[in-house]
């Protein structure tokens, strides 16, 4: 489907993240857009507001139009929505289509030279890292995050290529949409088991998507993934494969870019690639070196020298919700962060351990989804070494689960019975969460909040309580 050959565009719940940085894309490519959405302000108001992208308070039947593809979000159906339900009673007319986010999504991606980064942390990251790098060397690809990228003054870079950057999300399946011409493929790591029944179900989805590859494209793989080095004898079309020497010593698998020798050092991380000399970046963590290194394999495999990379990869300053610095109360710096895997919080604890090893960390932690921390209990009561003092906020449940089964007191009581020295204390709201701060946050502390829901507000609360 030519999503581009229409020239009216009605967005059902705009105001998420996806659905913004698809009406900024739309809008730039000369498309008529409008949209809807709750009343409630959202971080991506200021994005639409600034786009002049005419945004509807509330659904309402009278408002839905007739003559535009209408797209809507996947928090939304008819259900639960009074214009979708109105909708899927009226015979639409077929020459505007009715499409969610993700086939939307796929159909612009696959008219293009699409190039889908995947895996079950990093994307948003790589995606954007992508999106920006290839920008700065000119060549000018259309690129779309699922998250805020302050260098791209919203989630979209709108380019005049053939190239087209996508994070691919494989929640849902979402990946059966998409035709990729390449593939970046960060990790492979069970998650989201609210949709998936087990890993195997999981596992096929991946494998699925990759053997949609043509022996003309091409994949871009993290060869230190068990996962990942299991599905490389089905790939046909190139791999240019990733790792960092410390994660793959007992590896056969010949490697492309073997990132070594990190360092950390005034702010910067500083790491060796082959031998082509020494690289560095901004951002914390070494999960954020892998996702450096995808880059750079992602630059060959486009026939770009990585030593030509080097200046633009060091210029990224990141995406929103990743190791963001919200502002400091007092003297304590307070960070949000998305992590909300246990593999992520590992990862983000170890990167705020390295760049601050003499502050003590102060962790505010929301899980996100009721299945998830149930599916993975015992993995998230094994992520928090190293975390002084810690605070539990309630689970941030999802609307398409069964609410309960568990919550963040028995997570509190777990974690306190694997370390009765690590201080840990359940919240039950925001406002206790901000009582809690106040009253125990010290000079020489360092904040993090950490989780994929709202939890930033906590931060946005504190800051005005200076």
């Amino acid at each position: 489907m030519d999503l581009l050959k229409y020239k009216k565009f009605y967005l059902i719940g705009i105001k998420g993240v996806g659905m913004t940085m698809l009406a900024q894309f739309l809008h730039a490519k000369g498309k008529e857009v409008s949209g809807v959405d709750i009343a409630d302000t959202f971080m991506t108001d200021a994005v639409l507001r600034r786009e002049k992208i005419q945004v509807l308070v509330n659904f309402k039947l009278e408002q839905t139009p007739k003559d535009a593809v209408i797209i809507y979000s996947s928090a939304y159906n008819e259900k639960n929505n009074v214009e979708l339900a109105a909708i899927s009673k009226l015979k639409r007319d077929s020459k505007f289509p009715l499409l969610n986010y993700a086939q939307a999504i796929g159909a612009l991606f696959s008219s293009y030279q699409g190039i889908a980064v995947c895996g079950s942390h990093g994307k948003t990251t790589s995606t954007a890292w992508l999106g920006f790098v290839l920008q700065q060397l000119g060549l000018e690809p259309n690129v779309l995050v699922g998250a805020r990228v302050p260098q791209f003054k919203g989630s979209a870079i709108i380019g005049k290529s053939n190239y087209f950057v996508a994070e691919a999300d494989e929640y849902q399946n979402k990946l059966q949409y998409f035709q990729p011409q390449g593939i970046v493929l960060n990790n492979i790591d069970f998650d989201h088991p609210d949709y998936f029944k087990n890993k195997k179900a999981y596992f096929q989805v991946f494998q699925d998507f990759v053997l949609k590859l043509k022996k003309s494209g091409f994949l871009v793989a993290n060869a230190a993934d068990k996962q990942i080095q299991a599905l490389l004898p089905l790939v046909k079309s190139p791999v240019y494969s990733y790792a960092l020497a410390d994660k793959i010593k007992d590896s056969k698998i010949k490697v492309n870019l073997l990132g070594h020798s990190p360092r950390y050092d005034k702010g910067w991380q500083y790491f060796q690639v082959n031998d082509w000399g020494e690289f560095k970046i901004r951002l914390y963590g070494h999960h954020n070196l892998e996702n450096a290194l995808a880059v750079l394999a992602t630059g060959l495999a486009l026939g770009i020298n990585p030593i030509l990379m080097k200046k633009a990869l060091a210029a990224f300053r990141g995406t929103a919700r990743r190791a963001e610095l919200l502002g400091r109360y007092k003297t304590v710096p307070v960070f949000d962060d998305y992590a909300h895997h246990p593999t992520e919080v590992k990862a983000t604890i170890a990167a705020f351990k390295e760049v601050y090893p003499n502050s003590r960390l102060v962790v505010l932690f929301h899980p996100h989804t009721f299945t998830r921390t149930k599916a993975l209990f015992q993995d998230f009561v094994n992520s928090f070494s190293g975390v002084a003092l810690l605070g539990l906020m309630e689970i941030y449940g999802s609307a398409r689960e069964k609410q309960g089964g568990v919550s963040s007191h028995d997570l509190a009581l777990a974690l306190k019975n694997k370390n009765s020295k690590q201080s840990v204390r359940y919240l039950k709201d925001f406002e206790q969460a901000l009582v809690w701060l106040q009253k125990n946050l010290k000079i020489g502390d360092v904040l993090v909040l950490m989780g994929a829901g709202d939890i930033f507000r906590v931060g946005e609360s504190l800051l005005k309580k200076k």
